[in-house]
């Protein structure tokens, strides 16, 4: 752990909340100030939507002003957007609580820039475990967020969640301050005045390994976007059940999607990328088996659990791997195409996660997920094969 490390780790403590609480209570409120109920999880979908739209400029301002400015930027946009918010519930507008979260994908975007820097803190062997630290630091913010999410909910008489929402304006502001101390590396600063000397962006995307870890990162990310975006509706609307036992299974699923971080660099390193995206999928499909049976508290448990142990081990890896896919030169371009990829899946994926619940089952939503599991599968023994040549 060295500084910049440690600054990126607890700043993810703080910055991640934002996509915590907004998966976690977006829904629910868009649910009570909207009279269609299948647009509830509308705002969940713009916050994710707008981290694929912002990705490449996020991207851009980094490299023009390096990574501090980029991050303290991007988290006073946060903070702000969450006071828009704020003013949204207590008006009861959904439209203005749509647009909040559609610009605090802005904010999302740069913090997601968080794992690059903390590839770029280290030398490139130990890229797995910096990524797992980083990955790790949501296990804290998972259960800060969400438990005091729910404490605060009612801190605002008569306006539910708005003190949620004044509680997430405060958390994303810290990394402003945390950033203040972080030490740019001056070698992934870019001039945009200077010519490109890097590869085409077709050389790079069209590498089997490149298309083997762009396709587990992204499908990774739009799975888990689309079942846990109906996680919340799918208990607490649909099923009845309480905000608490809700809370409580999203908070197991973000332990299992970061806790396995502290072995999963480990593993990486050990039986190599392909072998743990192959696990991950393993994993992804137990959680399919299990929507087949009635869906309990117990059920939905065991099957977030899964969700996530699936999310980490094929994230990591396909994000590890992309970051050995590329040049010096090429960092910013490609990082920023990867993340517009990513993001755009996963908000294609959390747009359509409260229509087809409300349309179809959870059963069907789980079904719909197996062709994309077969995709990451063939990219990887194809990528296999290919280097093997």
């Amino acid at each position: 752990m060295n500084k910049n490390l440690s600054l990126l780790a607890l700043s993810q403590v703080f910055g991640f909340t934002a996509n915590i609480i907004t998966v976690f209570l977006s829904g629910i409120v868009g649910s009570q100030i909207t009279s269609i109920k299948s647009l509830s999880t509308l705002p969940t979908s713009l916050s994710v939507l707008g981290t694929a739209i912002f990705t490449i400029l996020a991207a851009k301002i980094m490299g023009k002003i390096g990574r501090r400015f980029g991050f303290i930027f991007g988290a006073l946009v946060s903070s702000a957007t969450c006071l828009l918010a704020v003013f949204s519930i207590i008006q009861q507008n959904f439209i203005l609580f749509c647009i909040s979260h559609l610009i605090l994908g802005l904010g999302i975007a740069f913090a997601h820039q968080y794992r690059f820097a903390a590839a770029e803190s280290v030398e490139k062997e130990k890229v797995p475990k910096a990524i797992s630290t980083l990955m790790l630091a949501g296990i804290v913010s998972s259960f800060l967020g969400i438990t005091l999410a729910n404490y605060t909910k009612n801190f605002v008489p008569d306006h539910l969640y708005v003190g949620s929402y004044l509680l997430l304006a405060a958390f994303t502001f810290m990394p402003a301050l945390l950033f203040i101390f972080y030490k740019n590396n001056e070698k992934a600063k870019i001039n945009f005045n200077d010519k490109y000397n890097g590869r085409s962006l077709s050389q790079i995307i069209f590498q089997p390994r490149f298309l083997q870890a762009i396709i587990a990162a992204a499908f990774a990310y739009a799975i888990m976007s689309f079942l846990m975006t109906a996680t919340p509706l799918s208990m607490h609307v649909m099923e009845k059940m309480s905000l608490e036992k809700t809370g409580i299974v999203l908070q197991f699923h973000l332990v299992a999607m970061f806790l396995p971080s502290l072995i999963t660099g480990h593993l990486i390193k050990k039986f190599g990328h392909s072998n743990i995206i192959y696990i991950g999928v393993f994993f992804y499909v137990v959680t399919i088996i299990l929507s087949i049976f009635e869906q309990t508290f117990a059920n939905y448990m065991v099957a977030l659990i899964f969700l996530g142990l699936g999310w980490n081990f094929l994230f990591i890896a396909g994000t590890s791997l992309v970051v050995l896919t590329y040049k010096e030169e090429e960092k910013f371009r490609v990082q920023g195409i990867n993340d517009l990829i990513v993001f755009s899946t996963m908000a294609v994926a959390s747009l359509s996660a409260g229509i087809l619940l409300t349309l179809t089952s959870w059963k069907t939503m789980n079904l719909i997920c197996i062709p994309i599991l077969l995709l990451i599968v063939y990219s990887t023994f194809r990528a296999d094969i290919l280097s093997k040549k």
